[in-house]
């Protein structure tokens, strides 16, 4: 069975709604899942500056923790983080940084990883981000599986660097069919090619 870690940053709940998608969905094309957050680390100030933040943090705390084991495990990895500047969330790119001593024995290589973010806006750095996330997965040895155009449905999300969702001036826009097909779409390809190569 095709091992698939879900590891994931969110601080209101979309990337959260986005990763428990993709879950789903790995283990309904036959996968064995892992969804684990990495640990917050903002301030508990900046956490409480936003309501929907502080809900969202209240709500996830019991949640699993990733662990480079969760990676080292794995066939297949799907990252998620919200955009931050057009950039990876502090959050999540500190748990990548923690995964030197895995990197140097080659255990992050040869591996299957796609990316998901979101953003309030249309043009909020999406695809720089998960752009800059690749950068990582280059150095790991690891294979990006990014969905491209391989399905019409993605010419519905528009994104062929893995999956997105524009949240709103609001930052509450719930997921649509394009954004939810797309994830489907991703994880089955992530899982179908880690099964090739595991095969």
């Amino acid at each position: 069975m095709t091992k698939l870690s879900v590891i994931y940053y969110s601080s209101t709940g979309t990337v959260h709604a986005m990763a428990r998608r993709l879950a789903e969905a790995g283990e309904k094309a036959g996968a064995e899942v892992r969804l684990r957050q990495v640990p917050e680390l903002a301030p508990e100030e900046a956490i409480a500056s936003n309501a929907a933040w502080s809900q969202h943090f209240d709500a996830t705390k019991s949640e699993a923790k990733a662990t480079a084991d969760d990676v080292v495990w794995a066939d297949a990895v799907l990252f998620g983080t919200p955009t931050r500047y057009g950039n990876v969330s502090s959050q999540l790119k500190q748990f990548i940084d923690t995964l030197g001593p895995q990197w140097g024995q080659g255990l992050l290589a040869d591996k299957v990883y796609a990316g998901f973010t979101a953003s309030m806006t249309a043009h909020g750095g999406q695809e720089s981000t998960l752009l800059a996330l690749y950068n990582t997965i280059h150095h790991f040895g690891g294979l990006v599986v990014a969905p491209g155009y391989t399905d019409p449905l993605k010419f519905g999300d528009g994104n062929p660097y893995g999956v997105s969702h524009v949240t709103g001036g609001g930052n509450d826009a719930p997921l649509g069919d394009a954004q939810l097909n797309a994830l489907d779409h991703m994880a089955q390809r992530v899982v179908k090619i880690a099964s090739k190569l595991s095969a």
